[in-house]
């Protein structure tokens, strides 16, 4: 505070004394008294407390712009460029000029009242000309070609203070009073490579308070003429440099006045435009940004400036999705009135095969659309850029194609619209399918829109596209068939076969809660062609949508193909076999396809597929299935029981066929036989036992502890597990089995489409030669699961299979613990039959002749671990005088 009051009374006494002093002397008092003053600011960290600063603002800018213009007076140029150069950098002792520019640059910063001192004292019209001066005519560095820090120092300084008068209207009359106005906008349009390279952001920076050169009409007209003169001689990235300044000043000057877009326009400014983005193909995704993205960004604002609302009326064709409403698309917002700035950004889009243009031309109009819904129909019911780029979509490069398809999506997926005349001419581009790429690309459009609305299968009905997919499904299955597995290049990979999976999933989404086009589907004979499909992994996950979407309207053909797939297929075919029992699962879930299950063998079908397995679960494992893994083993055994649990689920009849026809012994053979089970006939038994534990302590020790296992007691624990939930009627609402995504190649997509593509096509290619994974499946145990309680049995027959596999729960080297496992098992039965309900529910099941059977030695020999809890067991369902003949 001291430093400023001693600073305030040495300026007093300028002030006295001025009016006395020649001019020189005047100058250089104030020059002396300078220094004092930027030391205390400094010291003061910018806070200044100086009562007469507009004074001072004012002698110091007065002076600033005496001395340039006494440096610049009657020199030419390139001669006033150098002494300006000399006068405004700090070079050792001759800093005078410098001084007074940072004595400015800081002035400027305070207040308003100091700014307009600054402002009248006729700086703002000199700072102009030392802009056009440094803008024109670069200096011919003697060494190292780069700008020095003070040249950077004083660029900024000056820019700085021009931005700051040039906020002020006083300033902008000062700016327009300036003779090298003009001039400096003509130099950045016809000079630009010429020009100072060190200037050129600096000079561009200032283009965001140039939207009062609206009044200088004549500049935009020389700059557009000049500009056209070296379009094609200068670098492509320096015409795009130069004309996106000039169209700033169009851009900028419009919420003032529309006279420079008017000027841009009776002058062809937009054929210009359209000139030098043509230009830019072959632009690398960064190269010649951000000038070329700036244009187009510019643009794109332009298609909104006019002078009126476009009036135009169109049919809306019905029918539409129930919640549109064209009402709803009128808004107030940035609607288009300049159709004349849009129709570049089309031409170009036409014109134009370069990925990064093409890319920019379809982000604005993504753009243009969100900025008003009603946009997307103002200029579909003009200029019909969307309806003709489906035309020459095909020539475009990959990338276009699928952002360009992903516009049209948005149509129906964010306007809530369906655009009639656009997907007549896209379906009529699938049915061409002059490239396969931009076929698949524009299918893949349809299928995510048609998962919008049931409406879409009804109108791709209508419309032939699903009769066209069938007849092109059909030729496809006749090519499969026909090669019988052997390797078709064509068709086997790339994006041919990823066509063939996209038509199955459109047909697929076109059947979904579709009866009607479900049984036209079936109308056309289809059904065996699409079954074919079957075998291939990657068409099967649609296929067997399409054929669970049969079912609806005939069960039985659908149990038919699936059951007869399963019987068919191979040992190694596993994925197969699981997905055809997912799928079937789904549609036991309905009650009215067990009986169609029933009659088409699909107990015995299921079964078989137990009986294949024989071996499947031997430790170790056989050459045969080494490759399978014992995972997917117990996976497969987990779905066929699910399946067969699911078909008994509260239906009486197929219970009762069940048990009339022995399968329930039938199951109990097939898992006996699956390798983990004893089979060797006679074994040693332990009189007794060190330890006992429970079942439900078994599967909590088997797979949740630390405690070693031998593998094919686990295996026989998860069977057991299995058998038990089936007991209680819950096996197929279990999910035992967490499924692991298999990593398979997907890279002609992954290549073309980027990874956020990658929901939308999830379908795994596998090349030929490659194998699967040993083990595809995690098997993942829930401990919340194993509880025991009081349940009542709905599947007796499920307790006798668990008594049948009983005694097979041995393997030699692991008595003791064969021992502790039966005893737990026999336990857990007797468990089951605890109720009075449950053994009544028992009646007929023939489990007291099943452990008599099964059990015989248990029985006569009374030292036996077992005979004791057997014993309790049979006392039990005794004590309901039930099978009186077992009893006799």
């Amino acid at each position: 505070t001291l430093q400023w009051e001693t600073l305030g009374k040495q300026f007093v006494e300028y002030e006295q004394l001025a009016p006395f002093l020649i001019p020189e002397e005047q100058h250089r008092r104030l020059l002396d008294f300078l220094p004092l003053f930027l030391k205390a600011w400094e010291q003061s960290a910018g806070v200044i407390i100086f009562p007469n600063i507009q004074l001072l603002a004012s002698e110091v800018s007065k002076l600033l712009a005496k001395e340039i213009k006494r440096t610049l007076n009657g020199k030419p140029a390139e001669e006033a460029r150098l002494a300006l150069e000399q006068l405004l950098q700090q070079k050792g002792e001759a800093e005078d000029g410098h001084l007074l520019l940072k004595s400015v640059y800081l002035l400027s910063q305070t207040d308003l009242r100091t700014m307009w001192n600054i402002i009248g004292s006729g700086l703002p019209a000199a700072l102009m000309q030392c802009l056009y001066l440094c803008f024109t005519f670069p200096l011919k560095k003697t060494s190292g070609g780069e700008t020095s820090e003070d040249d950077t120092q004083t660029q900024e300084m000056l820019v700085k203070i021009m931005l700051n008068m040039y906020r002020e209207e006083q300033g902008v009359e000062e700016l327009l009073a300036a003779d090298k106005l003009q001039s400096l906008i003509i130099a950045t349009a016809s000079l630009w490579d010429q020009c100072s390279h060190s200037w050129k952001v600096p000079t561009g920076l200032l283009k965001y308070l140039l939207y009062c050169f609206s009044t200088a009409v004549d500049c935009i007209k020389i700059a557009i003429q000049n500009l056209f003169k070296v379009a094609d001689t200068l670098p492509a990235c320096d015409v795009c440099e130069a004309a996106s300044i000039v169209l700033c000043f169009v851009k900028d000057s419009y919420p003032i006045s529309s006279a420079l877009l008017t000027e841009f326009e009776n002058n062809d400014g937009y054929q210009l435009l359209l000139k030098i983005l043509l230009r830019c193909e072959g632009f690398q995704q960064n190269e010649g940004d951000p000038y070329l993205d700036e244009i187009l960004d510019m643009l794109t604002c332009l298609t909104t400036c006019g002078k009126t609302e476009l009036k135009v009326s169109g049919n809306i064709v019905h029918p539409q999705l129930p919640h549109f409403n064209f009402e709803w698309t009128r808004s107030s917002g940035m609607t288009v009135k300049n159709l004349q700035a849009f129709q570049v950004l089309q031409s170009i889009f036409q014109k134009s095969n370069d990925q990064h243009l093409c890319e920019r031309i379809l982000a604005a109009i993504s753009t243009i659309w969100a900025w008003d819904t009603v946009n997307f129909f103002l200029l579909e019911w003009t200029l019909q850029p969307i309806n003709q780029f489906i035309d020459i979509i095909h020539f475009k490069p990959h990338p276009v194609q699928v952002q360009f398809f992903r516009l049209v999506e948005s149509i129906v997926l964010d306007l809530s619209y369906v655009p009639h005349e656009i997907l007549k001419k896209v379906q009529y581009l699938i049915k061409e399918n002059i490239m396969p790429f931009c076929t698949l690309t524009a299918l893949r459009c349809l299928l995510t829109m048609t998962k919008k609305d049931l409406l879409l299968s009804d109108i791709f009905r209508d419309s032939g596209l699903l009769g066209l997919l069938l007849a092109l499904l059909r030729k496809q299955a006749k090519i499969l068939r026909k090669s019988a597995g052997t390797h078709l290049p064509g068709l086997e990979e790339g994006t041919e076969k990823e066509l063939n999976v996209v038509m199955l999933k459109m047909v697929a989404a076109l059947t979904v809660r579709s009866v009607r086009n479900t049984v036209v589907l079936k109308d056309y004979g289809m059904v065996p062609y699409i079954k074919i499909f079957l075998d291939d992994e990657c068409y099967r996950s649609a296929t067997l949508s399409i054929l669970e979407q049969l079912s609806v309207i005939n069960y039985e053909e659908y149990m038919s193909i699936i059951i007869g797939a399963l019987c068919s297929s191979t040992q190694g075919e596993l994925h197969l076999k699981l997905d055809l029992l997912k799928s079937l699962l789904r549609i036991l879930e309905s009650p009215k396809s067990h009986s169609a299950f029933r009659t088409c063998s699909g107990f015995n079908g299921l079964l078989s597929l137990l009986s294949d397995m024989e071996g499947a679960l031997q430790d170790p494992p056989s050459e045969l299935w080494t490759p399978i893994g014992q995972d997917c083993v117990l996976e497969l055994v987990f779905y066929t029981l699910q399946g067969i649990t699911a078909a008994l689920h509260l239906d009486p009849v197929n219970s009762s066929f069940f048990q009339r026809n022995g399968f329930f012994e039938k199951m109990a053979e097939d898992l006996g036989s699956l390798g983990c089970f004893w089979t060797q006939g006679e074994y040693q038994i332990s009189l007794s036992l060190e330890k006992t534990r429970t079942f439900a302590e078994f599967l909590d020790a088997a797979f949740c502890s630390s405690e070693r296992f031998p593998v094919w007691l686990k295996n026989c624990i998860w069977i057991l597990n299995f058998l038990d939930r089936m007991v209680k009627g819950t096996l197929h609402l279990e999910s035992y089995f967490k499924e692991r995504k298999l990593e398979m190649e997907e890279a002609s997509r992954d290549d073309q489409e980027g990874p956020q593509a990658q929901e939308e096509h999830p379908v795994a290619f596998k090349r030929p030669g490659n194998k699967l994974p040993t083990s595809a499946f995690r098997l993942w145990g829930n401990p919340e699961k194993w509880e025991t309680g009081d349940y009542t049995i709905v599947h007796p027959g499920a307790v006798c299979v668990m008594v049948r596999l009983l005694p097979k729960l041995y393997k030699d080297g692991h008595s003791q613990l064969s021992q502790e496992i039966q005893c737990a098992v026999v336990d857990h039965i007797q468990s089951l039959v605890k109720s009075e309900k449950s053994r009544q529910v028992m009646c007929g099941s023939g489990l007291l002749s099943t452990i008599i059977t099964c059990c015989e030695d248990a029985f006569r020999n009374e030292s036996h671990p077992l005979h004791l809890p057997l014993t309790r067991v049979f006392e039990k369902l005794a004590s309901q005088a039930i099978e009186p003949n077992v009893l006799r």
